[in-house]
């Protein structure tokens, strides 16, 4: 990935923060017939530390799980708010009009080894934990325990889980940090009163990353 050094984000617990607020990953595999794409919800584990390991499922007729080359690096892609960046917003537009549109974005890069965990056990209680992070806030949050366990044996039988232990993680938070102070301030403005899906989200991370400056 291209990474202009003020786009890096070194810090490994808000890549941590990104990858547990946005689980979906685009997984990237290698497969003697090629690159193989898939998309999982993976959930973060903080061992073994720094880096973590993410574990997923996927149903047993998804070839990946057979197809993977074991001896190369998988990659798993996680994208967090990201916003179209209009140059009306822009202060300095109305001082030399010297300014373009662009797209901000947080985005972290996942790699790591990947084994198949095909068994029962670990499959139930990757579930039980994976639904808790994600009914974690409702108020009836559903639990596992709720269906009917030959249900849920059945359904487990028809999945097969991942484990990527990460050896490398690396961010790229592109959110404004090549333009000037007056600049970051009116765009923060106009997304925090504007209508873009993430905009508030954005205008909160060109905000923190404006404290670094």
């Amino acid at each position: 990935m291209y990474l202009p050094k003020h786009f890096e984000q070194p810090r490994i617990d808000v890549m941590h923060d990104l990858i547990r607020s946005h689980p979906l990953a685009t997984l990237i595999t290698m497969t003697a017939a090629g690159i193989e794409v898939n998309h999982i919800p993976l959930l973060l584990s903080d061992q073994p530390r720094p880096l973590g390991t993410l574990c997923g499922h996927v149903a047993r007729a998804n070839p990946l799980w057979r197809d993977y080359q074991k001896e190369v690096e998988v990659v798993a892609v996680f994208n967090g708010p990201e916003s179209y960046i209009s140059p009306t917003w822009y202060a300095t537009k109305k001082q030399h009009g010297k300014v373009v549109p662009t797209w901000n974005y947080a985005v972290t890069h996942a790699y790591g080894t990947l084994r198949v965990m095909d068994d029962a056990v670990w499959l139930r209680t990757h579930l039980e934990q994976l639904t808790a992070h994600n009914e974690d806030g409702r108020p009836a949050p559903w639990m596992v325990d709720d269906a009917p366990r030959e249900y849920t044996e059945k359904m487990i039988m028809a999945i097969v889980g991942i484990e990527i232990v990460i050896t490398r993680l690396i961010g790229k938070w592109k959110v404004s940090q090549n333009q000037p102070a007056e600049n970051r301030a009116s765009v923060i403005h106009s997304l925090n009163n504007g209508s873009e899906l993430h905009g508030t989200s954005m205008a909160t991370l060109i905000a923190d990353a404006g404290k670094n400056f």
